[in-house]
């Protein structure tokens, strides 16, 4: 158990957190706690912050709903920095991103990750043009008949042991798939989450 008062703290005396999400080891967001922070998170096992701008504290998705259920908690090398990996609720991100390190420059993501931000952008930008934002505008009906036609096509490809056409169809499907999850609020972590479980 890691103790608080053992812990070496900045000079506002408070311990940043790094917080990754326990299945697709991405990294969501760095926040700080101070030691109630601290306390009720481990006693709770729902992540609580202390926030240096409104000098509180505040829980994660109290207000938005996103929450963060803490899975383990780890402590480096020098003792002032901590490691939270958590099952995250929805975005982490208060602009919807799935992460706090969204931009390129600072983040290496996986395409699957990198897909639904596409998607969370095209879905808001309003763009006619968008093929996206045209799944979403005509809603659960028309992406089911979508991803109903792509998985016919995924097994007309098998049946004619086309690889390349068999690939691309499985492309389209997985694109629709991810559609299908966003629009029901859910992600493709929320996925491997089941498969995780399954497979205890």
């Amino acid at each position: 158990m890691i103790s608080f008062d053992t812990l070496k703290l900045n000079s506002d005396g408070l311990v940043p957190c790094i917080v990754v999400d326990h299945l697709s080891k991405t990294v969501l967001m760095l926040a700080y706690m101070n030691e109630q922070a601290f306390t009720l998170t481990l006693a709770t096992n729902r992540m609580t912050y202390f926030s240096r701008s409104r000098a509180c504290l505040w829980e994660k998705g109290a207000t938005s709903g996103f929450t963060q259920k803490r899975i383990s908690t780890a402590l480096d090398c020098d003792r002032d920095t901590l490691l939270f990996e958590v099952e995250q609720t929805g975005p982490a991100c208060h602009t919807g991103s799935p992460s706090c390190f969204y931009d390129a420059l600072f983040t290496s993501t996986t395409i699957i990750e990198n897909l639904e931000l596409t998607i969370a952008e095209r879905r808001q930008s309003g763009d006619p043009k968008s093929y996206t934002h045209y799944l979403f505008d005509k809603g659960l009906d028309k992406i089911l008949k979508k991803i109903g036609e792509e998985a016919t096509e995924i097994v007309i490809a098998a049946k004619n042991s086309s690889k390349e056409d068999l690939l691309n169809e499985s492309a389209d499907f997985l694109y629709h798939l991810l559609v299908l999850l966003q629009l029901k609020g859910l992600a493709f972590k929320d996925v491997l989450r089941v498969l995780e479980e399954r497979q205890k």
